[in-house]
């Protein structure tokens, strides 16, 4: 399965992204370093989509195995290079509800680290580049 993905610069720093499948978002970076902050930046976009992957990765587990879960909250707290660019560490906390066996807690705890951000986190993927010319406008 292949999703496409596009970035389209809107003004400085600012690019809306369009994601397939009718989304669209907008990225941008701190005006710390020139972006006008429109957005969040991608290290933080990246960051929000650990808490959020480990989150659902959570309840689909819980949901599958006939656990009523509720609201299960993960913050990430991602710890940046002295420029605040390169994601050094995250460090990931999870709520979840009271009412839970030891063993429950357990197996959630385990398929958290199974989500697919977090594989791809660790490693897990490729990354190719190809270039493009632009038709002349």
């Amino acid at each position: 399965m292949s999703v496409r993905i596009a970035a389209r610069r809107l003004e400085g720093f600012a690019h809306e992204i369009d994601i397939e499948g009718g989304h669209t978002l907008v990225v941008d970076e701190p005006t710390a370093i020139g972006g006008t902050d429109t957005g969040p930046s991608p290290g933080r976009l990246l960051a929000a989509s650990l808490a959020a992957c480990t989150a659902v990765t959570m309840e689909i587990y819980a949901e599958r195995k006939g656990w009523d879960i509720g609201a299960v909250e993960v913050e990430v707290d991602a710890t940046y290079d002295e420029g605040g660019h390169i994601a050094k560490a995250y460090e990931l906390t999870v709520t979840l509800p009271g009412g839970l066996d030891e063993d429950q807690r357990e197996r959630l705890f385990k398929v958290a680290a199974k989500c697919p951000i977090h594989k791809v986190l660790s490693g897990d993927a490729s990354i190719e580049i190809s270039d493009r010319l632009a038709d002349p406008a």
